[in-house]
């Protein structure tokens, strides 16, 4: 046998493999249940925002700094944050639109802000132990002159991280 002809016979086969799997891959798809139900429903989880103010309060206080109070715009943009990337199953500082837009929307528009974002810690506490830890996240909420807070937490059951939080900072 030529080798070409070995080749040729290789790419056919290899070729009839992927045919076949792309087939199978696609007999799944059109299911009227995947058509008609969410493939990630989410829902906000109503927080004691006063206590997380409290507790960011009192980790600030003790590096020096001024204590935070809950802002409701900034809540707001930080449901929203949440709740798109929990739609997304992903984190993304970008997904609900560019950051100093979405501070603008919230009346924060020339004010110091910062966003921390998470996914997966169970309680306040967890997420913000996993900021402090963080550098970069650490950083946002020691900024000196922030002062106002928003804090959100939507579930996502179906997703890879069950629950993503959105941390919204902003000095008043």
């Amino acid at each position: 046998m030529h080798p070409l002809s070995a080749v040729d016979m290789n790419l056919r086969h290899i070729r009839s493999i992927l045919a076949m799997t792309i087939v199978l891959a696609l007999s799944g798809c059109g299911t009227p249940s995947i058509l008609t139900e969410p493939a990630n429903p989410t829902s906000a989880v109503i927080l004691d925002e006063r206590a997380a103010a409290a507790a960011i309060s009192q980790y600030r206080a003790r590096h020096g700094l001024g204590p935070v109070a809950v802002d409701t715009s900034l809540t707001r943009a930080a449901e929203a944050q949440a709740r798109v990337n929990a739609q997304a199953g992903r984190l993304s500082h970008d997904l609900g639109g560019a950051f100093t837009s979405r501070m603008a929307a919230a009346g924060y528009g020339r004010a110091h802000a910062a966003e921390n974002l998470g996914a997966g810690a169970a309680t306040f506490e967890e997420a913000l132990a996993r900021w402090k830890a963080s550098t970069e996240h650490n950083k946002n909420m020691l900024i000196p002159q922030l002062s106002r807070i928003g804090i959100a937490r939507v579930d996502a059951p179906g997703s890879r991280y069950k629950r993503f939080w959105a941390l919204v900072l902003a000095s008043g």
